[in-house]
């Protein structure tokens, strides 16, 4: 188990890459943006981006409204 920083909030998890990590929290990942300490994370790269320790992670999801 690794500890993460997920949009602000720091949180204890057993997820090894990006993609694993969004199925754990249940976000339906082809609607999402995605940033690594800073640096967006493509979707089709999600699978292989390892997360390490301490890493800072920025999920947003588009919204409606105008």
């Amino acid at each position: 188990m690794k500890t993460l920083i997920i949009n602000g909030e720091t949180q204890p998890m057993e997820a090894r890459t990006l993609a694993e990590l969004l199925c754990q929290l249940d976000y339906d990942a082809a609607w999402l943006a995605t940033a690594v300490n800073g640096e967006v994370v493509l979707r089709d790269a999600r699978a292989s981006f390892d997360l390490r320790e301490g890493d800072r992670i920025e999920i947003l999801s588009p919204m409606q409204g105008g």
